[in-house]
């Protein structure tokens, strides 16, 4: 699915989604959930991309949806691996996840990659704004390419509205309000969940941080 002249949504990560980025280096946003990597390269190949033409692979968090083939797609394109200094144990098996997410962990298994390493200090790869915004998971970012915000699973959409992710799956609500508040103060036309469609902003973002005092339910 084409969102802008340089940014795609994969279409076989189906609910869970990964994005690809074309420009003078290409990038991948997460990479799905474990079983999905075929379908990457697959997608890839559709838009006449190599896999050793992906130059990174950058991580909004370390759920399992999200980091579920990034062993399998670092070994293929050879790409840099990046995520959060604070999600990185996580991905990595050397600390376990908070609440639910510990019994899918067990229930889901992911391969850690070879090298994967923190956010630059600038917050910046190629173009891209690493925005942190910690709340569904201790290290969660966005990420702000032009006018497009990828916001991971700080917010969800269904039928092209806007929706808090639910709190059983948040590490801590109250840093999501906080995050919200932060993206809400950026430039950019297109918010791509990792879960639903992505649509244009209009008021909706701040109707929903005003409207329901930031509720996380």
């Amino acid at each position: 699915m084409k969102i802008t002249d340089e940014v795609y949504l994969l279409d076989s990560t189906g609910w869970n989604h990964a994005y690809l980025i074309l420009g003078k280096e290409n990038i991948l946003i997460d990479t799905g959930r474990p079983g999905q990597g075929k379908g990457i390269l697959k997608d890839l190949k559709s838009l006449n991309i190599d896999p050793e033409e992906i130059e990174h692979i950058l991580i909004t968090h370390h759920d399992v949806d999200h980091v579920g083939n990034l062993a399998f797609l670092e070994k293929e394109t050879k790409a840099n691996i990046w995520a959060s200094q604070e999600d990185i144990p996580y991905i990595c098996h050397e600390k376990k996840r908070d609440g639910h997410k510990k019994y899918i962990s067990y229930l889901i298994r992911t391969k850690k990659p070879e090298n994967i390493v923190p956010f630059p200090e600038n917050q910046k790869i190629n173009g891209i704004e690493v925005i942190p915004t910690p709340g569904h998971t201790p290290g969660h970012v966005c990420f702000l390419y032009n006018d497009v915000l990828f916001v991971g699973d700080l917010l969800r959409t269904s039928n092209g509205t806007l929706e808090h992710m639910r709190t059983s799956m948040n590490w801590d609500s109250s840093l999501v309000k906080d995050s919200l508040k932060k993206i809400a103060e950026y430039d950019f036309k297109w918010i791509c969940p990792a879960h639903g469609n992505p649509v244009k902003r209009n008021d909706e973002l701040e109707q929903l941080i005003d409207n329901r005092h930031l509720k996380i339910v």
